[in-house]
């Protein structure tokens, strides 16, 4: 069957997975000390939309309540959901354009600079806020950018970047800046436990502001990145064909590893490092719905915040009052998973 025949049974388990996500973001925000009912978290949030609040205001409903709700925990439901969404596309987005399944939004050392940036911010302990934004989630945001920068420039040839070069001064450049970080914990040891849950990643001080930061940058990228859907699907199936076909390979990669990256930096930069999403939902989704970008991307982009609401819970309810970085849920799901993947592989170049 054609993708012009299925779109009708896409939309509609498309539209089936967005009432699973919000039926899960109500769910998750009942969980906590605050004993806050599945019905009175659904009343405190519609009671927002505009005409519906005549129909669903509760004087009964304390206002601590639509405090706790509004002002801590939906804006970390939303930021997960936020983070996991971006990381999951641009997953979707590199898996396809480097024709490897294993490869995941930090492959190009962003993550790596975003960790010396914020390992920078938090040695100097800098602790102003600008726009709204720490200034160690700033700093964070400049070095993810001022990775991508370099490794671009030391994998450029001319006016091509070769995939293979790409990963290599990636890899090159991450161990390079890891390495750095290592360096400044051993002179900082007053410091490593932030250094370390910030790299660890996590959404516990997520805030309005934060994902009013993050939110149009992830939706409208992963509309740019939805754009070039057709053009994944092409490279996919080679490049000499997606050439034949009139796709300017060179071009697309350039754009979508520069949106990607600036995409990822501004997660990162608000959430810290997290781990193996961008790895395991698009090769998920991608069993369940097809290897089509089309398709794939819209449902990465569910299924990654969903999945990261999830860790997101269970980093925060798993041992109270103590939380446990979501970076650590993420890469208990994420390291077997990428096992498997290498496995497998290793399978295929044998038979």
């Amino acid at each position: 069957m054609s993708f012009i025949e299925k779109i009708k049974y896409y939309k509609t388990l498309f539209f089936g997975a967005l009432i699973v996500l919000f039926l899960l973001a109500v769910y998750v925000s009942t969980l906590g000390v605050a004993n806050i009912s599945f019905g009175e978290s659904l009343k405190i949030i519609i009671e927002r939309v505009p005409l519906l609040d005549r129909y669903f205001f509760d004087e009964s409903i304390p206002d601590t309540y639509r405090t706790i709700i509004w002002q801590i925990r939906l804006p970390r439901i939303f930021l997960a959901g936020l983070v996991g969404m971006s990381l999951s596309v641009v997953g979707a987005t590199f898996q396809g354009m480097f024709k490897n399944p294993m490869a995941d939004p930090y492959v190009v050392g962003v993550s790596s600079g975003a960790a010396l940036g914020a390992t920078i911010a938090i040695v100097i302990g800098v602790e102003r806020t600008v726009l709204g934004l720490g200034l160690i989630n700033l700093l964070a945001f400049c070095g993810a950018g001022g990775t991508v920068l370099m490794v671009y420039n030391i994998a450029r040839v001319g006016n091509k970047v070769p995939i293979v070069t790409l990963l290599l001064a990636g890899i090159a450049v991450s161990a390079m800046l890891s390495s750095v970080i290592s360096v400044m914990m051993i002179f900082n040891r007053d410091k490593i436990e932030s250094i370390v849950f910030w790299v660890m990643g996590s959404v516990a001080a997520a805030s309005w502001q934060h994902v009013f930061t993050l939110l149009p940058v992830a939706l409208i990228g992963t509309a740019i990145i939805f754009f070039y859907a057709k053009d994944l699907n092409l490279i996919m199936v080679g490049d000499d064909s997606a050439k034949s076909l009139g796709v300017d390979i060179e071009k697309t990669k350039k754009v979508l590893l520069v949106l990607s990256s600036i995409i990822i930096a501004f997660a990162v930069s608000v959430s810290g490092i997290i781990g193996f999403v961008g790895l395991i939902i698009p090769h998920g989704i991608r069993m369940l719905v097809g290897p089509d970008h089309r398709v794939l991307i819209p449902f990465s982009a569910l299924g990654g915040a969903i999945f990261l609401i999830l860790s997101d819970t269970i980093a925060r309810i798993a041992i109270p009052p103590t939380e446990i970085p979501v970076g650590a849920v993420t890469a208990i799901f994420g390291s077997p998973y990428f096992i498997y993947l290498l496995y497998r592989t290793k399978k295929k170049v044998m038979y």
